[in-house]
C-alpha cells in the first residue's frame, strides 16, 4: 500500500525534496497547545492525488474545520476537472483535531463465528476482525485513544470518511457511465496521527464502516509516513507531503513568477516568428490560445501551433519538426500548477513526453525515473499533474526555446 520512491529523492533527508526559501507557507502552532483563534491550526501533512483529472461527482458536504485544502487554481492539474468540493478534492491538508477521535487495540478475541460476536454488533465499539482460517478468527476490540486523531480515506461518501477519492486513469481520463467499476475500496484506509510532537502519521489498510467495523484476511500491519511517501490505492495514487517538506517545497507565487519570467523572455515561433505565452492559471486548461505554445516531443523545439508536417502513416498525432526533421507527438504545453509534486522552483525549462506538462529539470527527472502503481502488479512511470504515461527514453525532454530576434 505504501512505496518509497527513489530513497534518494523521497527520503526526508534528501535535499531533492527541500528547499530553503519557501518559508511562511504553512504557520504551525505552538506544539504542546492546541491552535488559538486567528492562528493557524497544526498541520500534520498533506494528500496529494497524482494524475487527478477526473470527473467529479456528487458531493457537497461543507468540508470539515479540520480537514483544509488550498484554493486550486487549474481546472485540469492542481483540480479536479469539475473543481474541488468538500471532501472530494485533488488536495487535503490533515489538521489537529478539537477533539482527539482515535482509537487504539484493547481486548482481543479468538473465536470461530466472528459475525455473530457482540464487537461486531455494536456500532458504538470499533473492531477489527482478522480472519486466519475457515474455523479461526480473531476480532480486536479497540477504545478511544487521546494521544491519536483518525482520518479515513476511499471512494464511499458516507460521514466517516474524510477524504473521498474516485479512480483515476492514464491519460486524464477517468471510469464514466454506469458500467464503470472502481477499483478503490469505500474504505480503502486510514492514517493516525500522534497530537503531540514530532506528530508521526502511520497509515493503516482499510477504514471503518457505519458500523466501526473492519474485516480483513490477514493481520493489520502500519507504516509510519514519511515525506514523498507514495499511498497505493488500486486505482489512485497519493502522495504525502510533511510540513517540513512543504516548508521546502515551491510555492504558488514562485510557479507565478516563473510564468511571467518565461513569459518575458518573449520566446518566439522559429518559423511563424510570432511571440509565445504560457497562458495564466486562472484562465483555467480550455483549447490552445493563439500565443500558446507547442512542442515536438522528440526533439524538444518548441514552436508556435501550425497544421503542416502531418505524418499520417505513422499516426494521426505525428509530426515532423521543420528544424531537425524529427517525427514525433505534436502537443501544447501547459504548466504544472500542482506545487506539492515539484520538487525545487526551478525554471519550467522541461516538459513530460507525451503530454506536455512543463516543470523544472529536477522536477521532471525525479518523477520520470519514479514508477507509479497501475493496476495490481504493474508499475509505470507517469506524469504527475494528469496520470498520463511517460514514453520516450527519458519520458521528458528539454525545451528548447527561440528568443526575439530583436
Amino acid at each position: 500500500m505504501v512505496l518509497e520512491g527513489n530513497p534518494e529523492v523521497g527520503s526526508p533527508r534528501t535535499s531533492d525534496l527541500q528547499h530553503p526559501e519557501n518559508q511562511g507557507s504553512c504557520v504551525l502552532s505552538s506544539p504542546s497547545e492546541d491552535a488559538q483563534p486567528g492562528e493557524e491550526p497544526i498541520k500534520y501533512g498533506e494528500l496529494i492525488v497524482l494524475g487527478c483529472c477526473e470527473e467529479g461527482g456528487e458531493e457537497t458536504e461543507a468540508q470539515r474545520g479540520e480537514v483544509t485544502g488550498p484554493r486550486a487554481h487549474s481546472c485540469y492539474n492542481g483540480c479536479l476537472a469539475s473543481g474541488d468540493k468538500g471532501r472530494r478534492r485533488s488536495r487535503l491538508a490533515l489538521n489537529r483535531r478539537p477533539h482527539a477521535n482515535g482509537v487504539k487495540p484493547d481486548v482481543m478475541h479468538h473465536i470461530s463465528t466472528p459475525l455473530v460476536s457482540k464487537a461486531l454488533s455494536n456500532r458504538g465499539q470499533h473492531s477489527i476482525s482478522y480472519t486466519l482460517s475457515r474455523s479461526h478468527s480473531v476480532i480486536v476490540e479497540y477504545t478511544h485513544d487521546s494521544d491519536t486523531d483518525m482520518f479515513q480515506i476511499g471512494r464511499s461518501t458516507e460521514n466517516m470518511i474524510d477524504f473521498v477519492v474516485t479512480d483515476t486513469s492514464p491519460g486524464g481520463g477517468a471510469a464514466e457511465g454506469p458500467s464503470a467499476q472502481s477499483t478503490i475500496s469505500r474504505y480503502a484506509c486510514r492514517i493516525l496521527c500522534d497530537r503531540r510532537p514530532p506528530y508521526t502519521a502511520r497509515i493503516y489498510a482499510a477504514g471503518f464502516d457505519a458500523s466501526s467495523n473492519i474485516f480483513l484476511g490477514v493481520e493489520n500491519e502500519s507504516n509510519v509516513l514519511q515525506d514523498g511517501s507514495l499511498i497505493d490505492l488500486c486505482g489512485a495514487t497519493l502522495l504525502w507531503r510533511t510540513p517540513a517538506g512543504l516548508l521546502r517545497a515551491p510555492t504558488l507565487k514562485q510557479l507565478e513568477a516563473q510564468r511571467q519570467e518565461a513569459n518575458a523572455a518573449r520566446p518566439q515561433c522559429p518559423v511563424g516568428l510570432s511571440t509565445l505565452a504560457f497562458p495564466s492559471p486562472a484562465r483555467g486548461r480550455t483549447a490552445p490560445d493563439k500565443q500558446q505554445p507547442w512542442v515536438y516531443v522528440r526533439c524538444g523545439h518548441v514552436h508556435g501551433y501550425h497544421g503542416w508536417g502531418c505524418r499520417r502513416e505513422r499516426g494521426p498525432q505525428e509530426r515532423e519538426c521543420p528544424l531537425c526533421r524529427l517525427v514525433g507527438p505534436y502537443v501544447p504545453l501547459w504548466l504544472g500548477q500542482e506545487a506539492g509534486l515539484c520538487l525545487d522552483p526551478g525554471p519550467p525549462s522541461h516538459a513530460f513526453a507525451p503530454c506536455g506538462h512543463v516543470c523544472s529539470e529536477k522536477t521532471a527527472r525525479y518523477w520520470a525515473q519514479t514508477p507509479l502503481p497501475h493496476g495490481t502488479h504493474a508499475f509505470h512511470a507517469a506524469c504527475p499533474f494528469c496520470g498520463a504515461w511517460l514514453t520516450g527514453e527519458h519520458g521528458c525532454v528539454r525545451l528548447i526555446f527561440q528568443g526575439p530576434l530583436d
